[in-house]
């Protein structure tokens, strides 16, 4: 299972382990996103940062639609189907279920940026804002599979 995490808020005030933390996922930036695994020790920082950040279940298509628009090599140039072809001999589909069985790694593509840089969600966040727990009708914490619906208005 692959979690897909976004920062909600920014760095601004905030204390340095919480930004060493946000450093360490990658997320370096409001609006970015990234697809870790479900273990122990990735939980445990998501935890840590539940004030700023909101994560939850991706499923295949959502991530293979990610991976399409907003996946980027070096150079800052959009991933292509051709690029992943000659790196990997892989298409989207199967680079996308591999992922997902946890049978490559974003590492296994030279170049490619292990992290998405995400617009504002269209329509904004939800009816309490970015200072709220989802469960108390905010935008920020644990989210289950509604991650997907999040990142389908942030692509």
């Amino acid at each position: 299972m692959k979690l897909a995490v976004i920062q909600v808020r920014g760095t601004i005030g905030m204390s340095k382990k919480f930004i060493d933390t946000l450093q360490f996922l990658k997320l370096v930036r409001k609006n970015s996103c990234v697809v870790v695994d479900d273990t122990r020790n990735y939980l445990g920082m998501l935890v840590l940062l539940k004030d700023f950040i909101t994560w939850g279940e991706i499923d295949e298509e959502t991530f293979r639609v990610l991976l399409e628009k907003r996946g980027r090599i070096i150079g800052n140039k959009q991933l292509t189907e051709q690029y992943l072809r000659e790196k990997i001999k892989m298409s989207f589909d199967e680079f996308s279920k591999s992922f997902m069985n946890s049978k490559v790694k974003f590492r296994d593509v030279p170049g490619l940026k292990q992290f998405f840089r995400l617009k504002p969600p269209t329509g904004g966040f939800d009816r309490e804002g970015i200072k709220k727990q989802f469960s108390l009708g905010g935008a920020l914490g644990y989210r289950k599979d509604n991650i997907n619906q999040l990142i389908k208005r942030m692509i």
